[in-house]
């Protein structure tokens, strides 16, 4: 299935991964692809208030992976320095099918190593205005037929 929405300020974005984060499931998996400055951090950081993560969110770039508390913990990826092979070989993938939600900017880095997720690629429209578009094949991604911002 698909869906694209657009937002056209950082605000919307936040409140686009709100409305996400709120109903997103242990195990559920969003893997995020676009430009550099596309909006994955930020988009990331609504998801995570969705999620009752009351930390600041920044992007894990150096560190790969950040976890952070919410009412299920958000496992916030940065696959950009690494490939699917090492991705598996550290033991990452671990995380993706455990008791968090996992969020994971770049994933098109990782090829097909990540099953049952929902895929969104931002694309820039304009200094603030952001494009989703929105990938499942799953029914459990089925609730973003109800988002609307």
């Amino acid at each position: 299935m698909e869906k694209k929405f657009i937002t056209n300020s950082q605000e919307d974005t936040l409140r686009l991964g709100r409305e996400i984060g709120a109903r997103l499931k242990r195990g559920s998996i969003i893997c995020l692809t676009g430009e550099l400055g596309s909006g994955k951090t930020h988009f990331t950081k609504g998801i995570a208030a969705g999620l009752g993560v009351e930390d600041i969110v920044s992007s894990p770039t150096y560190t790969i992976m950040i976890e952070y508390a919410g009412r299920v913990p958000l496992y916030h990826f940065d696959v950009y320095r690494i490939d699917a092979e090492e991705f598996m070989d550290i033991g990452l993938d671990e995380y993706l099918y455990g008791e968090g939600v996992s969020v994971i900017e770049w994933a098109d880095r990782l090829d097909d190593t990540i099953g049952d997720a929902l895929w969104v690629n931002i694309t820039a429209e304009g200094e603030n205005a952001r494009e989703f578009s929105f990938r499942w094949d799953s029914h459990g991604y089925d609730f973003l037929n109800e988002v609307e911002i």
